[in-house]
């Protein structure tokens, strides 16, 4: 049937009308059709224009989660739950109105297609009637409609919403990409760009919380090419949680929105939504549970930009749009659960590229499910749905004249990105790619040094062994030897290694683990004397880590090493251990604990009293449970007190049980005589549990201070500030609670890294002392008045069919309230901003001017503002 337009509403608003909005919607007639979110509910970047052009009547056409454009300038969607339709928008074939037609082939429930040779590529991911797997829809009779659907790849075990998702044109118009994410079992490829040695290669066991996905092993969501008949599958980049969608540049650049594990909040392993760059071969280190890799691994790859907590889902380019060229070129990204729009502005770093995300739309609610650029009309449109909420359609204009618009790209790519090219073009057994890779396995960019090695991974071992057990230049040697240690197959997983306990048991050095074969004694050996020639207090910080890491990879791939060797690497990292970095203390603690260092009792506790935030001290906590050796009583109370000043602490839903993990581990290894003596500790009922800001109460006020009074100050020019100062305050006050600062701190707020790149020091003095002159409306809070005349007041985060899941507390990610959408008399923006005020007045003036260096450093501490 087709079905007309239910409302088509046009409203263009201002970013300064935006600011005094106040959304208070009519109550609808009894008779009245339910509404898509109106228009006047959304913030629109200024000088654009939104269309509401069609409410999906739920009870027929469902909750639309997927879109695609076809050469006709029509849409396709899809229903989460049921059919397909076609939508042809007003404007596009003389339609005056949205015409939608049902697709009358006997498929659904796509989370992703496209229009590629002459076809509707479909991927659905089991929504109950159909099969996962990637379909091929086509019209055999050329009377312009679909009708037959042929099921080119079944993915097993593709099914709920971390399943089978994306398809889309790839740039060499011979193979289209599919997008999956963590739950869907790789798919059997005929060749991979991904070197095929991947494993869990956690140092030691991980920690889990509510179990979710507990036992599924790497590589965790993936990205492969096809050709039009689906037979012969490239497997492209591995490593992500569950990245719904993607989109590739002018130059053939793949970029994908991934999702973080919102349970996973406030620990040091959760990783915000991101933007990465899918490279050639790229492992991004999602991993179960507590096992996710950080950012900074050098056999992984970070993100070009961390957008913070949410859904992704949509990603699109704005090519072919009739924007101005800053939004043309601009990767457009969709957060279903926060209801946000981003224009990600991407430019060049290096060998990759960096990002800057910028509100485009956002809505109260706006549950944005999938985006594309229509080239017949010029036009972006947009769907709202999911999860049986109430759906829409809109399309998205620019209100002035953007005049001619050449396709292609502004800027060629730049030579490092060229070089980065060429050695992926290597990504496969080719002759003469070791001599080819080689002089870039020490070259300065991330990216460049990454591709080398994976260059090398793909050429056989016997070829370069010896040369890199050889390697003189430190970065070229650390990248090789990297290499090599991942030529080894884990040994307990040759025995058979049950997924649900994928990781190694942590040694123990008491003749009951198994023992190391002699070949592999003797391939270890070789690495360890390699990596032996390396001092770690001439390397930098990044260095150091790299080293740490190939020697943690080193020992995962090939065994816990002798006697001697251990004993000889605990006097190596004992003489600079800690070093007073961080990130290098973290990976130090957890090689001394693998090795069951002595030492590592009092120097592990040491660093997880001083830790400034809850996810540094989670890390050392969860690190110290596996230590055998060193304790005495006084020190073991310490640890055991930790866990009562961490009850005060708040994260995602498995916050708790990871915490309980931690500490139920570290009971198991206490010996009957010390549970005794520690018996009052253990069974002590932690104390009730105490915000940032109440122990920031606890402090003497020491003065009010003004703009006015410290901007001068700043921005005169800071000197001989105290970096180490400034790092603990950023704690103390609250800061890390909320905010994310390089890569440890909360993530309910803004992330502070590159704040130095975007506010003036008057600016950043400004948003701290009085935090509601202007409050982002990423981060905003609104206030939620019902027909009984009681209020809400908190973000909107999350939805489910009429209901809106409102957390009223930032320093709690888990508190969610639900509130009946049907019942709700108005929502309105709130004037105060959730950062309580008032935070630097219980700091001298001096701790002040630390606590800002710290903040303009870009946690450099070698910037001249510090001593």
């Amino acid at each position: 049937m087709t079905r007309k337009f239910v409302t088509r509403t046009v409203v263009a608003l201002t970013l300064s009308t935006l600011a005094l909005l106040t959304v208070a919607p009519t109550a609808p007639a009894a008779a009245a059709e339910p509404t898509a979110t109106p228009i006047d509910r959304m913030k629109i970047k200024e000088g654009f224009k939104v269309e509401l052009l069609y409410t999906v009547p739920k009870d027929t056409q469902g909750s639309w989660v997927s879109m695609t454009t076809e050469p006709k300038g029509r849409l396709y969607v899809s229903d989460q739950y049921g059919k397909l339709y076609r939508v042809t928008p007003p404007g596009i074939n003389g339609a005056t109105e949205v015409k939608v037609e049902p697709v009358p082939v006997d498929i659904g429930e796509a989370q992703g297609m496209v229009w590629a040779f002459d076809s509707l590529y479909v991927v659905v991911n089991r929504g109950g009637k159909y099969k996962s797997g990637l379909y091929r829809l086509t019209d055999t009779n050329g009377d312009d409609t679909l009708d037959k659907v042929v099921q080119l790849r079944e993915f097993f075990n593709g099914g709920g919403e971390h399943g089978p998702h994306a398809v889309l044109r790839s740039p060499d118009g011979k193979t289209i990409t599919v997008v999956c994410g963590d739950q869907t079992p790789l798919t059997e490829v005929n060749d991979s760009r991904v070197p095929k040695d991947w494993d869990e290669d956690n140092l030691l066991p991980r920690v889990y919380g509510r179990g979710f996905m507990k036992g599924t092993p790497a590589p965790g969501g993936w990205i492969c090419k096809t050709d039009p008949e689906g037979k012969n599958w490239e497997l492209i980049a591995t490593g992500f949680r569950n990245e719904y969608d993607a989109a590739y540049d002018w130059h053939g650049e793949l970029f994908t929105y991934d999702a973080d594990m919102e349970w996973d909040m406030n620990t040091p392993w959760y990783r915000p939504t991101r933007v990465n760059h899918v490279v050639s071969g790229a492992e991004f280190g999602w991993r179960n549970g507590g096992g996710k890799w950080p950012a900074y691994y050098p056999d992984s790859l970070g993100s070009i930009v961390d957008i913070g907590p949410g859904s992704p889902t949509g990603v699109t380019f704005g090519y072919g749009a009739k924007f101005p060229k800053a939004y043309r070129n601009a990767l457009f990204i969709c957060d279903w659960s926060y209801g946000k729009m981003y224009a990600v502005h991407i430019t060049p770093d290096g060998a990759t590229y960096k990002g800057q995300a910028e509100e485009f739309i956002t809505g109260v609610p706006l549950p944005l499910t999938d985006i594309a650029v229509n080239p017949m009309d010029g036009a972006m449109y947009f769907t709202i749905g999911g999860r049986k909420v109430q759906s829409g359609l809109y399309r998205v204009t620019y209100t002035k004249d953007v005049g001619v618009i050449a396709p292609g790209a502004d800027e060629p790519p730049t030579e490092l990105q060229k070089i980065r090219r060429d050695l992926e073009a290597l990504h496969r057994p080719t002759p003469g790619a070791v001599d080819k890779a080689w002089p870039y396995l020490g070259q300065a960019d991330r990216h460049i040094r990454f591709a080398a090695r994976i260059a090398l991974e793909h050429q056989p071992v016997d070829q370069w062994r010896d040369r890199a057990l050889a390697e003189k230049n430190t970065d070229a040697a650390l990248t090789a030897l990297l290499a090599l240690a991942r030529q080894y197959e884990r040994a307990d997983k040759r025995t058979g290694a049950k997924n649900a306990e994928l990781d190694t048991p942590a040694p123990r050095y008491d003749g009951s683990d198994p023992k190391v074969s002699a070949d592999r004694r003797a391939a270890q050996q070789k690495i360890l004397s390699a990596l032996d020639r390396f001092d770690l207090t001439k390397l930098d910080e990044r260095q150091q880590i790299d080293l740490a890491r190939v020697y943690e990879v080193t020992f995962v791939r090939t065994g816990q090493p002798d006697d001697e060797a251990r004993k000889a690497l605990i006097a190596k990292f004992d003489a600079v251990y800690p070093t007073g970095e961080p990130l290098v203390d973290l990976e130090l603690t957890q090689l001394m604990v693998y090795l069951q260092a002595p030492s590592a009792a009092a120097k592990g506790v040491a660093l997880l009293e001083q830790a400034p935030t809850q996810q540094e001290q989670i890390a050392y906590a969860k690190t110290l449970r596996l230590l055998l050796v060193g304790w005495d009583e006084a020190l073991a109370r310490k640890y055991f007190a930790w866990f009562d000043r961490a009850a005060g602490y708040n994260g995602g839903a498995s916050f708790e049980k990871f915490v309980e993990y931690i500490r139920n581990g570290a009971i198991a290894n206490l010996s009957a005589d010390e549970k005794e003596k520690l018996k009052d500790v253990l069974s002590a009922k932690p104390k009730a549990p105490a915000s940032p800001f109440a122990l920031l109460a606890t402090r003497k006020p020491v003065k009010n201070y003004t703009v006015a009074e410290l901007a001068p100050i700043v921005e005169k020019g800071l000197t001989g500030r105290n970096f180490n100062r400034g790092r603990q305050l950023f704690g103390s006050v609250g800061c890390f609670a909320c905010h994310r600062y390089g890569n440890e701190g909360g993530a309910v707020g803004p992330d502070l890294t590159g704040v130095a790149g975007r506010f003036s020091p008057r600016d950043l003095l400004e948003s701290v002392i009085e935090p509601s002159k202007e409050i982002s409306d990423q981060y905003g809070a609104v206030i939620i008045t019902m027909d009984d005349g009681s209020t809400v007041y908190g973000r909107i985060v999350n939805l489910s069919g009429d209901t809106y899941r409102v957390n009223p507390d930032m320093l709690d990610p888990k508190n969610m309230v639900g509130v009946d959408r049907r019942k709700v008399k108005s929502i309105t923006p709130s004037p105060v901003s959730m950062m309580p005020p008032g935070l630097l007045n219980v700091l001298e003036q001096d701790e002040v001017l630390d606590l800002v260096a710290y903040l303009l450093s870009r946690g450099d501490r070698k910037s001249p503002m510090f001593k």
